[in-house]
């Protein structure tokens, strides 16, 4: 039983992303990683895990709508109009380069805690990476209020959670803390902007890099990993035997 369980639940190679929902970047490096890992032999040996961040935790809820991403930028950054202007139009490029599609001009200026819980519950399930993708598309290709808990409802519903759990994620202490903990953990390791890739807690990469550039961090640290983590390869005989769930045949 021993031998089937670690044949059926090997060690997985981890690679831990730090991200916000309203960080542009942090949607192409979604991307530009998951080329790179279509290209990675061993893709099935990797498990990834999302971690949160927020990019300004000081914006009010709910949402003001009546003030857009472009006079959020132009304001905290003290740049004119024009140049956000540029800015945005430079990263809407770079992102239909890395095939999606940006309406920066219709995104708001949004807190992204809540959505960061929902991502927290969704993680316990398996669906961190679909919670991820979904509020991604939400907030940058519909311009959704990803603040608004009946828009978190209508998303944590739409990739598998219930209302009841939905509810719980955005009530209970828990899911909070487990974003705190996330946020806390990158003011360690040194997490300065996001997103922010960690391989194996041995190597990073900081930022929305190529498709080359992570392909060529997984080679390096994989092999590193296999090495320490060598795959069991069984020859067995299989005969009558129980399993947890109380089928014996």
């Amino acid at each position: 039983m021993l031998n089937k369980y670690l044949m059926d639940n090997p060690a997985k190679f981890k690679v831990e992303v730090w991200s916000d929902i309203m960080c542009p970047f942090c949607y192409i490096g979604k991307r530009n990683y998951e080329a790179a890992l279509s290209q990675f032999a061993d893709s099935d040996q990797i498990e990834v895990v999302w971690k949160s961040f927020q990019l300004d935790p000081t914006i009010p809820t709910p949402t003001d709508t009546s003030k857009t991403t472009l006079q959020y930028l132009s304001a905290s950054k003290g740049m004119s109009p024009s140049q956000v202007q540029s800015m945005t139009n430079g990263v809407t490029q770079t992102a239909k380069n890395a095939g999606l599609e940006y309406h920066l001009d219709k995104t708001l200026v949004t807190n992204t805690f809540d959505a960061h819980r929902l991502i927290q519950l969704a993680k316990t399930k398996g669906l961190g990476d679909m919670a991820e993708e979904t509020l991604f598309y939400a907030y940058f290709t519909e311009g959704k209020d990803i603040a608004d808990h009946l828009v978190l409802q209508e998303l944590g519903e739409k990739i598998g959670l219930t209302a009841e759990e939905i509810n719980e994620a955005l009530t209970d202490e828990l899911y909070a803390h487990q974003v705190k903990k996330d946020i806390q953990e990158a003011g360690q390791i040194g997490v300065r902007g996001v997103p922010f890739f960690v391989f194996d807690r041995k190597y990073a990469i900081s930022g929305a890099q190529p498709p080359e550039a992570f392909l060529q961090t997984l080679n390096k640290s994989f092999g590193e990993w296999e090495k320490d983590n060598p795959r069991i390869k069984l020859d067995s005989v299989s005969g009558p035997a129980c399993t947890p769930d109380g089928n014996c045949e």
